[in-house]
């Protein structure tokens, strides 16, 4: 019997386990396989593979193409993400992967820098206005990327990444993606929120076999949230400015 197609461009765990083919399968292993080793450093990604969570993209160009069916996707994302009833086990990181056509990177900057062409790509493509209570530049602690109006995290990873093995998910360009209120939730700057970050970052401490990042930081207490997005592959001062240049409101 031929098995049935996802009804939406978002394809479950499950349905990438029992019938993902290529590349795609090929990916989904090495994710899982990253998530199921011993110490990887994020609790949450480790809850959601194991309880299978996750949602998947698969994106295979960087043309027009490819980038419009992950707007789609990220759209429908959004949706399903306004419904979350504020439980850790209902929450579904998106994950997305590029193939190796897609990306002609080699090292980390290549492949942040093409992570910020999507992240622009998809901002001309948004379907929504910017919420009126995140800011707009990318240099103020207030900002964060927005989508269908929703602030979102997007963390890249890349078969580049050597030090910062928490980074690397496997041989493929790779964004995880959730919507922001779930950090401010589980790892806000509260008492049990700086607890959580805390035995986030002793885990990354032993699982990278480097101290963590030290442009990680808190939404809102005056780190960069763009500097999160993509860490450089050793612990140094940053500076730069973001490729990311908003639409001007009308």
């Amino acid at each position: 019997m031929e098995r049935s197609q996802p009804p939406t461009k978002l394809i479950s765990q499950r349905h990438v386990l029992d019938g993902g083919e290529g590349w795609h399968r090929a990916a989904f292993e090495e994710i899982a396989a990253r998530l199921t080793g011993p110490g990887f450093p994020c609790v949450f990604s480790r809850n959601a593979f194991r309880k299978e969570l996750l949602k998947f993209v698969f994106v295979e160009s960087a043309g027009s193409d490819g980038i419009r069916h992950l707007a789609e996707a990220l759209t429908e994302y959004v949706e399903l993400s306004r419904a979350w009833d504020g439980r850790l086990d209902t929450a579904y990181p998106l994950v997305v992967t590029f193939s190796t056509e897609a990306v002609t990177a080699r090292t980390v900057e290549e492949y942040h820098s093409f992570g910020w062409q999507v992240l622009q790509e998809l901002h001309h493509l948004d379907p929504a206005p910017w919420p009126e209570d995140v800011g707009q530049d990318p240099d103020s602690e207030a900002w964060s990327m927005c989508f269908n109006g929703m602030p979102l995290f997007f963390n890249m990873s890349s078969p580049a990444h050597q030090n910062r093995r928490s980074r690397n998910l496997g041989e493929y360009f790779t964004l995880v993606i959730n919507p922001r209120e779930r950090f401010d939730v589980f790892a806000g700057d509260t008492p049990s929120g700086r607890k959580v970050r805390a035995n986030i970052r002793d885990r990354i401490h032993r699982y990278d076999g480097i101290q963590h990042s030290p442009q990680l930081g808190s939404y809102g207490t005056g780190s960069l949230e763009w500097f999160q997005y993509g860490l450089i592959d050793e612990n140094a001062d940053r500076k730069g400015v973001c490729p990311f240049q908003p639409r001007t409101r009308s």
